[in-house]
């Protein structure tokens, strides 16, 4: 028969996904002697069959438990439902993986009429006995019957006033008789039923109350946030009562082994006195400091210290542990890691390691990639009362406040004039870099987590908040609507762009710091990883600031970002509108001059690493100018009738715009085709990074060109652009600089080319997956329209674990870049291999390179610590996951 029930001394830590994380942990500290309250656990298991069966208890269950009961009487020498010594139990969840507060609780279950009689004459203490009993209909009313607890709190907050006291402390026995009659009465008018008084009754619903609270609203919530498999299930921990609320010498509280906010070693807490668990979280009186303990019982403050190291030692990690004393006496309640702040998380991680406690390997291990994002970038302080007036997609991480700018160009402007500004716009276009450049951070109506704003935001490190569909912006009448709301240009905003969330007014901001344990911990995992760390970056600072935070090279230089401010876009413009070839030749003959520069700085500031330019690879749409605009503008002149050659233009400019207007512009005359129809653009952009290497080798640079040709679908396409590369180089370098080692190599983001890889790699010294293309080709998505209208649906539907465009898909474009690296290194075995897209600075999808085989992953300058975390961690679980060489046991 499949054991449902175990008591605490059957169980130890190793049995967490059958007890979950509470009653596991219960179990061990019983195993340590500590003093915990004798109880039982009913497996996560039962949890499951409840589900299995359509939320009916599994049968015989419920017999289990009055059997593992019989154990509690006897320990504690009482009865469970018995009105001379009555046993009273706490029921409450215990998931598998930590969820505080997010799942149900019910204390001082088993009072009754009678038994609250035995209990007052027990304690000989009247008052304590009737406090316990209004909580636990207070408490039952809420989680099992489903009874709102404001209804139950106006009457307490009404016999205050009545009875004039200032806290529930001061309320006496017969007050709480009279406020109990009440709380009965509210169950019975709200339910159609009396408060049960069979305690066997109480007990079976607190317990289906507890499995039906593992798929709460806020659970779900919870689960979806951190990842945490719906099948899980949780378990329910029934333990015997004890209590602090009998007087000044009891009390309830809980204390952190380290501080949980800085990471500093020293005991962290609050604490209650005369009152049960719920008081500390409910925020009716406030808690003192664990430290204030030492004065008033300095025996128990003495022992819980212990037991606090105790615990630290044995979990080699920062506890969150709650306890009880009773009349002098401390008992533990629960153990458990300790949610901290991200800068507590990395200072509790080295500290650990530094004093002996954990190895570098497993410091690397605890750190949630996530809290990297919280270092790297502004945080937010929001208070919890405030409600966000807007949601979107959390495109960029951080957080901003600042004044509502509806165009770049009052953006640049007002920051110009010493204000901060928060760009906000419909969606955002190379025409407005300078607006981003200006602004404290982007918020869009449109747009998803891989369109212009979210990218470019991610590559400065400015906080963006995409596709906010509850957002209209009104141009005319310079002011947004948010709903009901309307705010005018010039009011104040905050972003907490890491949670998609809009604030009206200004919000309290925190800088970021890379603090000495950061470093450390950085360094532990560069010894561990295999996978290199490049960096996505457009200019030359973007570059320095990769190399700051530990970019072994650039993996990507997006040269089309290169050309988007104000003085080189019209002459980008002018090139792509020319007439002709002799036309075009103009306008690149300006542009040369500036690539050169550009790619000069990058190589300086990567010098000794390598430098991947990708040539031209625009959207042409992305380019022209508006077709409306210059279509108003033209209308505004011929009402005039003055300005004949400048309608004359305009018309021109018109008619080459509709031209070149594309129905399905991703998919149009972009990548390598442009450089095939119109090779003078690419040979531009080669001139210049080998004029540029040789200028910086003249320097003493250590020159390191990668030169990428985007968008290849056909093996004879990078068979004729390698061949522009390697005759262009051997004319602009001179004799003293033939020897340049350089490669040429594609971007596999056309599904065709990673099926021919092995033909493609003939003409390759690198591949590297574009898995943004990649992913929307294999797909047959458009990123921003399957952002901004139905994979929300998926997601919430389960038809898509992740969105693709976050988290790579393994099953589908995963097989892609499996077969390209396969297929490519057949052909040449030491071919370079790696993924440069949004992927590049994913967790799950890092994990996926280590394990292919790829040489590097590139993401954006921001995100580099946080992918060399995660490198090392993908590293360390593939140890896990097969034999360890000799050199690898060593390390550990």
């Amino acid at each position: 028969m499949l054991k449902r029930v175990y008591r605490f001394e059957e169980g130890n830590a190793e049995m967490k996904n059958l007890l979950g994380g509470k009653g596991a942990n219960l179990a061990e500290m019983t195993a340590l002697g500590l003093p915990i309250p004798p109880g039982f656990t009913v497996t996560t298991e039962a949890c499951q069959a409840y589900y299995a069966a359509g939320g009916k208890m599994p049968e015989g269950l419920m017999q289990e438990i009055h059997h593992a009961l019989r154990g509690l009487e006897t320990a504690k020498s009482a009865e469970f439902g018995g009105v001379g010594r009555p046993l009273l139990v706490s029921v409450r969840s215990g998931s598998v993986t930590s969820m505080p507060g997010m799942m149900d609780t019910i204390l001082n279950l088993g009072l009754n009429d009678e038994t609250v009689k035995g209990l007052a004459e027990q304690t000989g203490n009247e008052r304590f006995a009737y406090d316990c009993y209004r909580r636990f209909i207070q408490m039952f009313g809420d989680v099992v019957l489903g009874i709102h607890s404001i209804y139950f709190e106006r009457l307490i907050e009404q016999a205050r006033k009545e009875n004039g006291r200032s806290c529930d402390q001061e309320i006496r026995a017969g007050e709480w008789k009279e406020l109990i009659a009440k709380y009965k009465w509210i169950v019975e008018d709200r339910t159609g039923q009396p408060f049960p008084q069979d305690v066997s009754v109480q007990l079976k619903l607190a317990v289906e109350a507890v499995f039906q609270s593992w798929n709460n609203m806020r659970a779900k919530v919870y689960r979806k946030a951190y990842g945490i498999p719906d099948e899980q299930g949780t378990a329910v921990n029934i333990q015997a009562m004890v209590f602090g609320n009998l007087g000044t010498g009891s009390g309830t509280g809980v204390l952190f082994t380290r501080n949980p906010s800085t990471g500093e070693r020293e005991l962290y807490g609050e604490y209650l006195a005369d009152a049960q668990g719920e008081d500390v979280v409910a925020g009716v009186r406030t808690p003192r400091p664990v430290s204030e303990l030492r004065e008033e019982l300095p025996l128990v403050y003495e022992q819980l210290s212990a037991a606090a190291g105790l615990l630290e030692l044995h979990y080699r990690d920062m506890q969150d542990i709650e306890f009880t004393v009773e009349n002098g006496s401390l008992y533990l309640l629960q153990t458990r890691s300790g949610k901290r702040t991200a800068q507590a998380s990395i200072k509790i991680a080295v500290d650990l390691t530094k004093e002996g406690i954990l190895s570098k390997e497993e410091a690397v291990s605890r750190i949630e990639p996530g809290h990297l994002d919280q270092l790297l970038h502004r945080s937010i302080a929001i208070p919890p009362e405030l409600a966000p007036i807007a949601k979107g997609l959390p495109a960029s991480p951080g957080a901003a406040v600042g004044l509502i700018a509806l165009d770049a160009d009052t953006a640049e402007q007002w920051a110009k004039d010493g204000r901060k500004v928060v760009l906000v716009s419909t969606e955002t276009s190379p025409d407005d870099i300078h607006g981003i450049l200006a602004a404290e951070g982007v918020l869009t109506s449109r747009g998803g987590m891989t369109s212009h704003a979210a990218v470019v935001a991610r590559g400065m490190g400015k906080p963006c908040v995409c596709g906010c569909e509850a957002l209209s912006v009104d141009h005319t009448g310079r002011s947004v609507r948010i709903g009901e709301l309307t705010l005018a240009e010039g009011e104040e905003i905050s972003l907490d762009a890491s949670g998609g969330r809009v604030f009206q007014g200004g919000l309290s901001l925190s800088d970021p710091e890379i603090t000495p344990e950061l470093l450390a911990l950085l360094d532990y995992a560069d010894e561990i990883r295999r996978l290199r760390i490049y960096a996505n970056a457009d200019t030359p600072n973007d570059a320095r600031k990769a190399r700051e935070f530990g970019a072994e090279g650039i993996g990507l230089c997006r040269t089309e970002h290169m050309f988007f401010s104000g003085s080189r876009l019209p002459i980008v413009q002018s090139m792509i509108l020319a007439g002709g070839r002799e036309e075009r030749m103009l306008y690149l003959d300006r542009l040369l001059p500036m690539q050169q520069a550009d790619f000069e700085d990058m190589f300086g500031a990567m010098d000794g690493l390598p430098v991947t330019i990708r040539l031209l690879d625009p959207p042409l749409h992305e380019f022209l100018p508006n077709l409306d605009q210059l279509r108003e503008q033209c209308r505004k002149l011929e009402e005039t009738g003055e300005n004949g050659e400048e309608v004359r233009k305009l018309k021109a400019m018109i008619s080459k715009v509709n031209e070149l207007r594309e129905v399905n512009p991703m998919l149009g005359l972009r990548g390598v085709r442009l450089g095939i129809l119109f090779p003078e653009i690419y040979e531009m952009q080669i001139e210049a990074i080998f004029k540029a290497a040789q200028s910086a080798l003249r320097r003493g640079v250590d020159v390191r060109p990668e030169i990428m040709i985007p968008l290849v679908g056909h093996p004879d396409e990078l068979k004729r652009m390698r061949a522009l590369v390697d005759d262009i180089g051997g004319q602009v370098l001179s004799t003293e600089f033939r020897g340049l080692k350089y490669r040429v190599g594609t971007m596999i983001e056309v599904p065709r080319a990673a099926l021919l890889a092995d033909t493609i790699a003939q003409h390759a010294d690198f591949f590297s997956f574009g898995t943004n293309d990649l992913t929307q080709m294999t797909f047959g998505y458009s990123r921003d329209d399957a952002e901004g209208k139905f994979l929300n649906s998926y997601l919430d539907g389960n038809i898509l674990k992740d969105n693709p465009f976050q988290v790579l898909d393994q099953d589908g474009v995963g097989q892609l870049i499996e077969w390209a690296v396969t297929r490519g290194k057949a052909v040449k075995p030491f071919l370079k291999t790696g993924i440069c897209g949004e992927h590049g600075g994913d967790r799950e999808s890092i994990s996926f390179c280590h394990r292919t085989g790829l040489e590097y992953v590139s993401c954006s300058p921001y995100r580099i610590p946080f992918a060399r975390i995660a490198a090392a961690q993908a590293a360390l679980l593939d140890r896990a996951e097969r034999p360890q060489s000799p050199a690898e046991k060593q390390l550990v």
